[in-house]
């Protein structure tokens, strides 16, 4: 007796919704980088499914500010969005963990730049508060 073939497409299937939208993002060592807002999907040529869709691949998970477009409507325009690499992303559970450092992308910005302009400045700001 021989099994039938595999209908599924090779790699992992995701429910976009379900497992990444609006989940938390870690990085290597387990610090908070962001929450996924939106997602770049690409197509994959000549990887049409048996009912005529098309097959596609998350390259990148978007993140930015959303909160007046989710409020108000509309997109934010894509000049807005931080971009992580999917080859960054080691594993999706309830969180999406990377396989990099938060501090080597462009996601973590504007916390670089409070903690280097405005907290060194205060009195202690540089030092461990452990």
């Amino acid at each position: 007796m021989s099994l039938p073939p595999d209908e599924h497409p090779r790699g992992l299937a995701l429910d976009a919704r379900l497992h990444l939208l609006d989940r938390q993002v870690l990085d290597v060592d387990g610090v908070p980088v962001c929450t996924v807002d939106d997602l770049e999907l690409h197509g994959i040529d000549g990887a049409d499914l048996p009912d005529g869709t098309q097959t596609v691949v998350v390259t990148s998970l978007l993140s930015g500010a959303v909160l007046a477009t989710r409020i108000f409507g509309g997109r934010p325009p894509p000049s807005r969005w931080h971009r992580i690499r999917w080859a960054h992303v080691a594993d999706v559970g309830t969180t999406v963990t990377l396989g990099v450092h938060g501090d080597e992308l462009d996601v973590t910005w504007q916390e670089r730049w409070v903690r280097d302009h405005v907290i060194r400045r205060i009195p202690g700001g540089s030092h461990d508060p452990g």
